[in-house]
């Protein structure tokens, strides 16, 4: 029988950890699995801004779907993941893109942990309340606001129609994957007290856990301990 050598040991882990380091720097993610329990815990980072079909330029962050689609789709399917741990720091982008990945998030069978950090803005929120449990750190912030659209815009009916609609799956997703009503989300969303060139609302760690939008405030380590409790009781209840 093959007796792999310290030499060959040492190749796989070298090659091992250049994969990694090429899934962070690529794709802002990656597999973590040092921790006490030997769980596996695939580590999804949504930064700056989300794209959709038009590429953003050179100087701008961006989280893309094309890679973040797929990769969630392997987690769902890989039985060697054992958890999804999310870190949010994005100020918003492409509703659509955005809301597809917060559904591909919601409907995964492994439990999910999300955590923001610096902010969650725009169709960040939806994406911040996709786990089965959120986090937020003391400082981090929420901009909740209306629909925002870009370019040349037609002033006719179905295009308003159009825009309340998309508006309306925003407002349903969050609800639906968070405490806060359906009325006091409108009210954010349209609060007009707030924003001196806007309207919305801006909400800071505390403040976002008392609207019920994110379940409560803490870190990293209350974050990973969390998940790692989801991670147990799947387990036992599998038994």
């Amino acid at each position: 029988m093959y007796q792999e050598s310290q030499c060959d040991k040492g190749l796989c882990k070298m090659e091992l950890e250049q994969q990694r380091t090429k899934a962070l720097n690529e794709t802002g993610q990656a597999d973590l699995s040092e921790n006490e329990y030997g769980y596996r815990i695939h580590l999804l980072n949504i930064i700056g801004e989300i794209e959709g079909h038009q590429c953003m330029g050179p100087v701008t962050k961006t989280t893309k779907y094309e890679h973040v689609l797929p990769e969630l789709a392997r987690v769902e399917e890989d039985d060697s993941v054992d958890g999804l741990m999310v870190l949010l720091n994005t100020v918003g982008g492409d509703v659509e893109a955005g809301l597809a990945i917060a559904e591909m998030i919601a409907s995964l069978s492994v439990p999910v942990v999300t955590l923001l950090l610096g902010g969650g803005h725009s169709i960040g929120v939806p994406l911040s309340v996709s786990g089965d449990y959120s986090f937020i750190v003391p400082t981090a912030t929420m901009v909740v606001h209306p629909i925002r659209m870009n370019g040349t815009v037609l002033g006719v009916k179905q295009n308003y129609e159009y825009i309340d609609r998309m508006q309306d799956r925003i407002v349903s997703f969050t609800c639906a994957h968070s405490d806060i009503s359906e009325e006091d989300m409108k009210g954010l969303m349209f609060n007009t007290k707030e924003l001196t060139k806007d309207i919305g609302s801006v909400l800071v760690g505390e403040e976002a856990v008392k609207m019920g939008l994110i379940n409560e405030v803490g870190g990293i380590h209350e974050a990973f301990c969390y998940l790692y409790g989801l991670i147990n009781q799947k387990k036992n209840s599998s038994i």
